[in-house]
Order: structure tokens, then sequence, then C-alpha cells
């Protein structure tokens, strides 16, 4: 796999000078549950990263629940945390795939070659036994240049013109569950249903209790999207879009976008069309 580190490789690199370990674990439902789980335990090594203190800005009237952290600010801890651009990242959360994939994409967006998903995340660190601590780490400040990917963001119009079908080379994928896209039910954002045209493959089913599935399994799973197309994939606040956007990459897919503001920002338009 090309974008994702299994435990066994971690576990005979934990003591290797470049590399550096980030723990992303979070909860919606609980905003502090993430931290308190890191500071109870997580590996060695490891640092924390807090989806909505440091992996997002505050919400504004447009720009989704989650927008973009600032990314002066979003630099300079990742320069705290003894990142640049030589070291290896593995970042982690419990296999969920989706908050380690928010902090994965940002590091992608800022030009990092060298950064990995942990497969199956803590939860399967800790069935395997592998070492954990309390430790708190810290490390010397490193500097970390930066080389923006715009490719791999898409805007509200580039998203809008896709929704208008004004180019047949552009394939919208919707990455929540079928419900919230049917808008049978919808319980964070104020409006159902989905942006026009959007497909639905939800992000859960490419993995497998807390494992990407493999190269074929995602080829199979996006087998009705062509290898030719750009692809723009959003959820509802650009987190949990993020496992589809890696799976398409495994699956071989150059031209992909991630939508960060996702259904939310297209909600907070009201001019936007919903299906």
């Amino acid at each position: 796999m090309k974008f994702i580190l299994d435990k066994e490789w971690l576990q005979k690199n934990l003591q290797a000078s470049n590399v550096r370990i980030v723990d992303c674990r979070f909860s919606l439902a609980n905003p502090e549950k993430g931290r308190a789980e890191y500071i109870a335990g997580h590996l060695p090594g490891a640092v924390y990263f807090d989806l909505e203190k440091d992996l997002s800005s505050p919400v504004r009237e447009h720009g989704g629940r989650h927008p973009l952290p600032d990314l002066t600010e979003f630099v300079d801890k990742l320069e705290t945390a003894g990142i640049d651009g030589e070291k290896v990242i593995v970042a982690y959360d419990n296999g969920e795939g989706a908050y380690a994939g928010r902090f994965w994409w940002l590091l992608r967006y800022l030009g990092h070659e060298k950064v990995y998903v942990l497969d199956g995340g803590y939860k399967q660190w800790l069935e395997a036994n592998y070492p954990t601590t309390t430790d708190l780490p810290s490390f010397e400040k490193e500097k970390l240049q930066i080389q923006l990917k715009p490719e791999i963001m898409a805007d509200i119009e580039e998203v809008k013109e896709a929704a208008l079908k004004k180019n047949e080379k552009v394939v919208l994928i919707d990455s929540r569950e079928e419900k919230r896209y049917l808008g049978i039910e919808e319980p964070i954002d104020k409006k159902a249903g989905h942006i026009p045209g959007a497909i639905n493959k939800p992000w859960m089913a490419g993995l497998n209790n807390g494992s990407y599935k493999g190269e074929e399994e995602q080829k199979e799973r996006f087998s009705d999207v062509g290898a030719d197309k750009k692809i723009i994939v959003y959820c509802g606040s650009g987190v949990t879009a993020t496992p589809n956007f890696l799976s398409l990459m495994e699956a071989g897919y150059i031209n992909v976008k991630l939508y960060v503001g996702s259904f939310s920002d297209w909600i907070s338009y009201e001019e936007n069309k919903i299906e």
C-alpha cells in the first residue's frame, strides 16, 4: 500500500530518529475524549493533534463545520512537534481512519511526501500487545518547508460546475452513509440530502474492521468511476471523506480532490440546490 503503514513496520521502527508519530484520536460526540485517551495511553513518541483545535479553524458563515486550520499556526505546531520534510510521519486514530485521514490529507496539501496512516489504528495496536506509554514527548523544533498542493483541494466553484454538470469529466462522490446521502435522516446538518449529481460511496466501505481494504478491493468499489475522471470527494464537513480520498489513491486514481467544506459548506449558500 502506498499511503498506509502496517503496525508491524511501525513497531520495528518506533525508535527511529526519522519517524514521528501523531495521535489523532477524536470523538465528535465528546470533543475532549481524544485528548483524554491520549493522556491515558498512546504509542511511544506520539504527539497529539486535536481535530477541532489543531486540524480545523473556528466555524464561520461559510467553510463548513471543520474549515481548514490557519496554515501558519498549523505549520508552527508541526515544527514544534519535531516535524520537517524529511521525517516519516505516521498518523493514527482508533481505527476509524477519518481523523488520521484528515491529518494525512493536510500534510499532503502542505506538500509532505512521507506521511502515512497507521492501518488498524490504536485499537489493533493494543490487540497486538504492542507497547504504549503515558510519557509526553518533547522534540527539538524543526523547520518545515511547505509547497502547497492546491490541485488536491476543490473549491465551491468547482463543485458548482460539477453539480450543474458543466464538465462531464468530473465525478462528485458523497462519502456519507446512504441514509444521509438520500436525505432520509440528517443528525448533524441543518438540511438533508446531497449535492446534485453526486454518487454515493460510503467511506466506511473502504475499511474492514479498521484495516484498509487492498488495492483490488478498492478498485472494485470504484469500478463505475472511470480512471480518466476528475474526482471530487466530500462528506458532511470534510473529515470522513478523507478515507475515500486515500482509498481512491490506493486504487490508482490520480486526479482526486477533497471539497474541504463539504455538505455543511454547500448548504451555507441559500442559492445552492439539494437533491
